[in-house]
């Protein structure tokens, strides 16, 4: 607030809990404390995990009324769920520990074999700030933690242990589509999380290319402009373990000496005229038209033919960006050619595209094999 005031915007912290979604007139609206709420140029939720659904609510309704927010309401339900924020992260070749999650008690021996075998770690779905996640050193722990958590009706997640990284994560700060600061957390004595809240100590770090990429992209799948992202310093590389919608700054700002709150503040500016778009919402009134990803295999017609991105503009389809190995081309030119492993976010007609779509993949499933009867011997 002090560094929006700095800057000339007028700036207000409103308690979310004193809203009221107004849905009553011929327009969404907002009541606060029993009034109207005045023109808001932008939003920057602050929303505590205790009151996620009604905070989400209240960001959904600004995205109604057009109101630009870093932090729309889909990024923080996908962050603020672990086991959500896992799945769409695998989902986008982002490097995870190997994580399962399992309901069943028979089921928790082999899901602690398939992250690798103890230790493992076990997450609580719901936990914040270092509360919720425990090491386990032996299967038998593992067993008994997640019995006794499961028995008090909480879901955990099971975790490989990145053992090279014990103790020390890295959070980058990431604003945008880059990383505007970034530092390493190191844990008290034996303790393996290296939460501020747990005690652990912080230093400024200059992340490498690798790093900075991984953060933003991490940021921009989970749907936040502003998020804290953090990762474990893993043998091969950057592995992400959360993302955070609410990323407190205050030891960053310390550990760095930056003004990260100014940074936030000069971003939501420049981004005010480009309100949260659900592009769900305003397809329903193009018939006919949708979007959808086209991922390029070997062999397919488009490559065969060397089709080119004005090719598909012929056929009323626009290419939205073109995703090439890590490499993201935004609103591609008319000559580029489509090359195998592309991957196009396009909209269009859907009738035109559907011939474009490759046959849907087939898993391949462990096939198993009949063992032959066995020979009893005087040996055996």
């Amino acid at each position: 607030m002090t560094a929006a005031t700095e800057r000339g915007h007028d700036a207000r912290v409103l308690d979310t809990l004193r809203f009221s979604i107004d849905l009553s007139g011929p327009e969404p609206d907002l009541q606060y404390r029993g009034r109207p709420l005045d023109d808001v140029d932008a939003v920057l939720p602050r929303i505590g995990a205790s009151i996620t659904f009604f905070g989400l609510a209240v960001v959904r309704q600004f995205e109604q009324m057009d109101v630009y927010t870093p932090s729309p309401s889909n990024g923080i339900a996908n962050s603020r769920d672990k086991l959500r924020a896992i799945q769409i992260l695998s989902r986008h070749d982002v490097s995870i520990p190997a994580t399962t999650f399992v309901r069943d008690r028979a089921d928790v021996l082999a899901a602690i074999e398939r992250v690798g075998g103890a230790p493992v770690v076990i997450k609580l779905l719901e936990g914040t700030q270092g509360i919720g996640v425990i090491l386990a050193p032996d299967t038998k722990v593992a067993e008994a933690v997640i019995e006794t958590l499961q028995s008090a009706r909480q879901n955990v997640l099971i975790q490989r242990f990145v053992a090279e990284s014990k103790g020390r994560d890295i959070r980058a700060l990431v604003i945008g589509d880059r990383v505007v600061a970034a530092m390493r957390r190191v844990a008290k004595g034996d303790e393996f999380r290296s939460n501020v809240h747990r005690g652990g100590t912080v230093e400024p770090i200059q992340l490498d290319e690798e790093f900075q990429r991984v953060a933003v992209q991490a940021a921009q799948i989970m749907g936040l402009r502003v998020a804290g992202v953090d990762m474990l310093e893993g043998a091969d590389g950057p592995v992400v373990i959360e993302v955070n919608s609410s990323p407190g700054f205050e030891g960053i700002e310390r550990a760095t000496e930056l003004d990260i709150a100014g940074a936030i503040v000069d971003f939501v500016a420049s981004q005010v005229a480009f309100p949260e778009l659900d592009i769900r919402q305003r397809l329903t009134v193009s018939a006919g038209y949708g979007v959808i990803e086209l991922a390029v295999h070997e062999g397919a017609a488009l490559v065969a033919a060397g089709t080119t991105i004005g090719e598909l503009r012929d056929k009323d389809i626009s290419v939205l960006t073109l995703h090439r190995g890590t490499a993201v081309i935004p609103n591609p030119r008319s000559e580029r050619v489509i090359e195998v492993d592309d991957r196009l976010l396009c909209f269009g007609n859907l009738e035109a595209m559907r011939g474009l779509v490759p046959g849907r993949r087939r898993r391949s499933r462990l096939q198993l094999q009949p063992l032959p009867d066995p020979t009893i011997t005087d040996d055996t």
